[in-house]
């Protein structure tokens, strides 16, 4: 732990490691996808799909970047780390660690209402980090108001509801290795709050919990912190987000974990820009795996993407450090694809940075 492998080049060589160092439940739990994993595969081969345009003897990129601002806050690249539940399964800082690597290379953390550390550690064990906390919406509105208002006075910066999950995904493999949380491993943020009603029936008892439109709409006017809606993949719910006042999407399908057959982001991205105009910040998420995938991003109409599992399989193999490391790869093959393409800046990316045929 904390000593990088001499062979990691990429974040493929920190998934090949972590996969012998976790028990085969974890691995199952961190690497898994819901039923077939088409979701899980397609968010893949449709970035892969994505070709780019590279572009010679340009001038002025002696002076470039890949900086990016979102919501007033500057960031070294347009990433974020993405909200990952029980990051302590990985390694035993878990969050702690994620954090610290976040703020030491300069880019966003977004904290998981299901963390396995708390909202106040990690605002105090990096008060200068640029970090945001993920909402799961509680059955009780004072419930959901009190992680709201515990995130508010521990300076997060935007609160991410995540709406495409009100129930678990059906994970085989995970079923079939027999997962449980092991001890000292929990939702610590949520100890205080009662546990949601138990049924054998999605729709009697998990659905009927479920937040709505007008929750969404609750919630625009409890905060006056930026509210991101995650977990958006049709233009309709787009425009309706918009019209509620959210100031932000992530186009999401949880990485294929919850809905399986579904298209990847990449493939609606467009869509979802087209319907929201140009200013409005939109995000992507789910099979991020190279800094090229990042500039495919921006070019279809992301503004940034944040980084799931890759962060779970750096934390297991090399801690924080591993973390950091992962981060600074990515943000040095963002750099090499813009500046091979002819992009001094992340605002100089866009469609005619991609092939299309001649």
């Amino acid at each position: 732990m904390n000593q990088i492998p001499t062979d990691v080049c990429c974040l493929a060589d920190y998934e090949r490691h972590a996969q012998t160092i976790l028990s085969e439940p974890t691995w199952a739990y961190l690497s898994g996808y819901s039923m077939d994993g088409f979701t899980h595969q397609r968010n893949r081969t449709k970035l892969d799909e994505v070709l780019v345009q590279q572009r010679i003897l340009t001038e002025s990129l002696g002076q470039g970047d890949c900086r990016q601002t979102l919501f007033g806050t500057e960031l070294s690249m347009p990433l974020l780390i993405a909200p990952l539940a029980y990051q302590k399964l990985a390694s035993s800082m878990g969050e702690l660690g994620s954090v610290q690597a976040a703020a030491a290379q300069e880019v966003g953390f977004c904290l998981s209402t299901l963390a396995s550390s708390t909202i106040e550690q990690v605002a105090d064990v990096a008060p200068q980090s640029k970090r945001w906390f993920q909402l799961y919406c509680q059955p009780s509105l004072d419930d959901t108001l009190t992680l709201i208002r515990r995130a508010e006075s521990s300076g997060y910066q935007a609160i991410v509801v995540t709406a495409d999950a009100p129930i678990n995904g059906v994970r085989n493999a995970e079923q079939r290795a027999g997962f449980e949380l092991p001890d000292g491993v929990r939702a610590v943020n949520l100890d205080c709050l009662p546990q949601a009603a138990q049924g054998d029936s999605v729709f009697a008892c998990w659905m009927g919990q479920a937040p709505d439109w007008q929750t969404l709409a609750w919630l625009r006017e409890q905060t006056t912190l930026p509210i991101l809606l995650k977990g958006v993949m049709h233009p309709a719910d787009a425009k309706r987000a918009v019209e509620l006042g959210i100031d932000g999407l992530i186009v999401s399908n949880h990485g294929g974990r919850v809905l399986d057959s579904q298209p990847a982001t990449i493939e609606v991205l467009p869509a979802i820009r087209a319907a929201v105009g140009a200013t409005l910040p939109v995000l992507l998420d789910s099979g991020i795996r190279r800094g090229s995938d990042i500039f495919k991003a921006i070019a279809l109409g992301a503004d940034a993407v944040l980084l799931g599992r890759p962060v779970f399989y750096a934390q297991a193999v090399a801690g924080p450090l591993g973390v950091a490391h992962c981060l600074r790869i990515l943000r040095d093959e963002l750099e090499a694809t813009m500046a091979l393409c002819g992009c001094a800046t992340v605002q100089d990316i866009n469609q005619d940075c991609l092939y299309t045929p001649f």
